[in-house]
């Protein structure tokens, strides 16, 4: 069924305006926090904070897209969504898997569902899609948040981890980051594990 011949009473047409909502205002609360762990030096959370705020953006225009084969007009919802009432990194972190952990297991396969029982099977499979990423969303959030509450962000158990500055590239190998790279001269939340940045991952640059 193509998705001009939603009626304004159908459940997936409602959806698809709750899920634009949410991404965007997902995109604006993962900047907000970017923002604040700039301001703490943490420029590895707030790499991750962007680099999860600009694929909530791109979730955005294509649940716009498919509202777009609807026609113009106003559509009608009803949602509740989550406010970070916290400045901390920590807590900003844990929002953060809450908020992707109801996304991805609960909200998106429940629309996805609707969508498929409507008849709407491009709506549907974009759901999913979209699902899918949130659970990656999900893991990567948990995974930081994990280690900002162990205390191991910049501590590793292995003596030759390797830890590569976001500003300048110099690696160090060791269990724990220097204090301030000896290159370029930021703090040590500059740093991130060699296999956990971008082009890095499999030991690419020691080849």
């Amino acid at each position: 069924m193509d998705l001009s011949e939603i009626n304004n009473t159908g459940i997936t047409k409602s959806d698809l305006m709750r899920a634009y909502a949410g991404e965007c205002m997902s995109e604006t609360r993962y900047l907000l926090a970017e923002a604040e762990a700039q301001k703490q030096q943490l420029a590895v959370i707030a790499r991750l904070f962007r680099f999860t705020a600009e694929q909530e953006r791109q979730h955005a225009r294509v649940l716009q897209e498919l509202m777009g084969g609807m026609g113009a007009g106003d559509i009608d919802i009803a949602a509740s969504y989550p406010v970070y009432a916290s400045c901390d990194i920590q807590q900003l972190l844990d929002y953060a898997v809450s908020g992707e952990t109801a996304e991805s297991r609960n909200v998106y396969p429940d629309f996805a569902r609707i969508a498929r029982d409507e008849g709407y099977s491009e709506a549907a499979e974009k759901f999913e899609m979209i699902g899918a990423v949130e659970e990656s969303h999900r893991m990567r959030f948990e995974h930081y948040a994990e280690l900002m509450r162990s205390g191991r962000l910049f501590r590793s158990d292995d003596t030759n981890e390797r830890w590569i500055c976001l500003n300048c590239g110099h690696i160090h190998t060791g269990s724990e980051p220097p204090q301030e790279c000896p290159l370029c001269g930021v703090p040590q939340g500059w740093s991130i594990r060699e296999q956990e940045a971008a082009f890095t991952t499999g030991g690419m640059l020691r080849k």
